[in-house]
């Protein structure tokens, strides 16, 4: 009788101990889909066990949801070495920590910050410009020092917080799908096959940089990816835009304060938006102020009150909004403005301009502003603005890890950049970079600036206003293909009675708006002469004895046929919808050029032959006015693109600081 009742007894707190069990276990339960996004804690508990594989370079991606609502991402079959991105001699660029005892599973990008200059103080310090005792970096150094940067990342693929993608892989080809940010402020996938939840805006103390990395389409036949044979994409990154065509440098994910424009905005409208007065969230108050900013006050003051009785012979009014105050900004400009150059940064990347191609612009602009006694100053306190020397084509060329299909390599070569001159001077953080400008002409420079360069002032090739370009801050950049050492060449064309063709086009089918220009119009009409590609001679001679030039976009929304319309007096009919043509603060463009949206190809013909020819004659005698501003001389001259550029620069810096 007694053992029986020990064994009831025995029974009954084993069923409580296990009642109590699963109490305590159900209130994890709850507590966790509390606490997890869209309380996904059972995938969370079993994936680990079904770790997901991307075979890419022999790269494994192992990621796992931790019980802390956290991701691990942890990166196999590489050594636990610290892998350098950047020159191997020097390894204050970029360390990647892949050592398994680390916390957060992610690898981590540990830039070798510098210390500021000892008077370097919150706010309110003077800076001296002697930097001497701070240890080089990014410095500068001669072309035999430099190892291709591809050999050294080929197999050290960069992890950063980034939204996630859905892998999913079918005959050993990676398909990724799109993403969008939910509610709470992550990136989800919209599949049930692989869901990974990355907050966006995680406040983890190990969480170097914020850069999220474009949704990628990664084209894969068997084991070769498929590029895109063109100029304005030399290497092998596509991207899938809303429309469903295949484009390059067409970033997916955006910053969450950037608002895509759906629909097309006019040039009109356009120039509305940019004369309009700024608007307040443009305006920049310094942490602190210095003589440049009463300077720029002042400035602002008085192109804003300018005379309507300023004339110049060199200046044809009706191609501008307001001459006036265009030419009191202009000798404002010549007067005061002075830029200061960071030495930082070594070369290719850096201080190395290319002067010839298509995105000759960024290096014609670097090397003669290098080459300028006027508007440059040795001492940073006096500079109104800071020059960011980088050009972005040769940062995609070194830096970018052919198939990577990944702009990370490149965004981490900027933000350490980025990084040194925060700590080695105070005048990034005294505006947070807004008077700090680049110039870069390729197309990926959009995607390569998005984050650590948000709020400097950007001149781009690819000014595009549904990503993310923002007028009133950023300038237009004219993208001009030099093939010699004077530019100025060949100018010139036929007198409007001689030129016997109505439009013309030829080029290369990049994109989805040449196709479908070449469906309507190749061999249709005699006076259309549409074309594929075409001799540059041959070329020439058409731009020279046409009335029209077409400039449709590429594979993004700029294209070096408007420049060189303008220099064969051949009135450009441009075709790409939401750009935003160069010196728009400036010039009235609908003064020399046609605009006619993507949805009117099949009207082309009709709409062209409706402008009337007295119309014509104007557009194309404004066209000879405007031609001074879009020439790049060996030695700059007055109104020329150079000073138009800056002055672009110039402009929108006055216009952004708060008064």
């Amino acid at each position: 009788m007694g053992s029986e009742f020990h064994l009831f007894l025995c029974r009954a707190e084993t069923r409580r101990a296990l009642w109590l069990m699963g109490s305590v276990f159900a209130f994890v339960i709850l507590v966790q889909y509390l606490q997890l996004p869209y309380g996904t804690l059972i995938g969370s508990l079993f994936s680990g066990l079904n770790s997901n594989k991307m075979n890419n370079n022999n790269a494994q991606l192992n990621v796992t949801a931790g019980f802390d609502g956290k991701i691990k991402i942890n990166d196999y079959n590489f050594s636990t070495e610290s892998k350098t991105i950047g020159n191997p001699e020097d390894t204050t660029l970029i360390q990647q920590s892949t050592q398994p005892n680390d916390s957060s599973g992610v690898e981590l990008l540990k830039p070798n910050r510098t210390l500021a200059p000892d008077k370097a103080k919150e706010v309110g310090y003077i800076f001296n410009g002697n930097n001497e005792n701070v240890a080089p970096m990014f410095e500068e150094q001669s072309k035999d020092d430099i190892v291709p940067l591809a050999s050294n990342v080929a197999s050290s693929p960069m992890i950063s917080p980034a939204p996630s993608v859905s892998l999913t892989q079918v005959n050993d080809n990676l398909t990724t799908r799109g993403s969008s940010h939910n509610r709470h402020g992550a990136t989800t996938t919209q599949n049930d096959e692989v869901a990974v939840i990355v907050p966006l805006n995680s406040n983890a103390t190990s969480q170097p940089m914020n850069l999220p990395a474009p949704s990628v389409s990664l084209r894969h036949v068997g084991d070769n990816s498929t590029a895109l044979a063109s100029s304005h994409n030399p290497y092998d990154i596509t991207t899938t835009p809303r429309n469903g065509s295949t484009t390059t440098n067409s970033p997916a994910v955006k910053e969450a304060t950037d608002r895509p424009v759906e629909e097309v905005v006019s040039i009109s409208e356009m120039t509305k938006m940019m004369l309009r007065s700024h608007p307040s969230s443009l305006l920049t108050k310094p942490m602190w102020s210095s003589a440049s900013d009463e300077g720029l006050r002042s400035a602002k003051s008085q192109i804003e009150s300018a005379a309507n009785i300023i004339s110049d012979p060199g200046l044809h009014a009706p191609v501008y909004h307001n001459v006036s105050k265009f030419k009191r900004s202009y000798e404002l400009m010549e007067r005061s403005l002075k830029v200061y150059i960071y030495r930082e940064g070594k070369r290719p990347v850096f201080h190395q301009p290319r002067l010839k191609g298509i995105y000759a612009s960024e290096g014609w602009f670097m090397q003669q502003l290098k080459a300028s006694q006027h508007f440059l100053t040795n001492d940073p306190n006096k500079a109104h603005l800071f020059y960011l020397p980088f050009s972005s084509q040769i940062l995609g060329e070194v830096v970018y890890v052919r198939g990577s299909h990944s702009f990370t390599n490149l965004k981490a070569y900027l933000k350490n950049y980025v990084d040194l001159i925060k700590g080695r001077y105070p005048f990034w953080n005294r505006t947070q970079g807004a008077d700090h400008f680049l110039v870069a002409c390729h197309d990926w420079a959009p995607e390569e600036t998005r984050h650590e360069m948000a709020n400097c002032i950007k001149s781009f090739c690819n000014a595009d206003l549904k990503e993310g370009f923002k007028l009133g801050k950023d300038a237009p950049l004219p993208e001009t293909n030099i093939g010699s050492a004077d530019p100025s060449r060949s100018l010139g064309g036929k007198r409007p009675s001689q030129r016997e063709f109505l439009a013309f086009f030829a080029g290369s089918m990049h994109g989805y708006v040449r196709p479908i220009l070449l469906k309507y119009w190749q061999n249709k009409d005699p006076n259309m002469k549409i074309f594929g590609r075409m001799r540059k001679t041959d070329y020439i001679q058409h731009m020279k004895s046409s009335r029209y030039c077409i400039c449709a976009r590429g594979y993004e929304v700029n294209s070096p046929r408007v420049v060189e319309a303008i220099s064969y007096e051949c009135v450009p009919v441009i075709i790409s919808d939401n750009f935003i043509p160069p010196f728009l603060e400036t010039l009235n463009w609908e003064s020399f050029a046609v605009f006619i949206q993507e949805k009117d190809i099949p009207n082309l013909k009709s709409i062209l032959e409706s402008i009337p020819l007295r119309r014509y004659v104007k557009l194309y005698h404004n066209v000879k006015k405007v031609q001074q501003h879009f020439l790049w001389h060996p030695e700059p001259v007055k109104y020329d693109i150079f000073h138009m550029i800056l002055h672009s620069i110039w402009y929108n810096r006055v216009f952004q600081i708060a008064s």
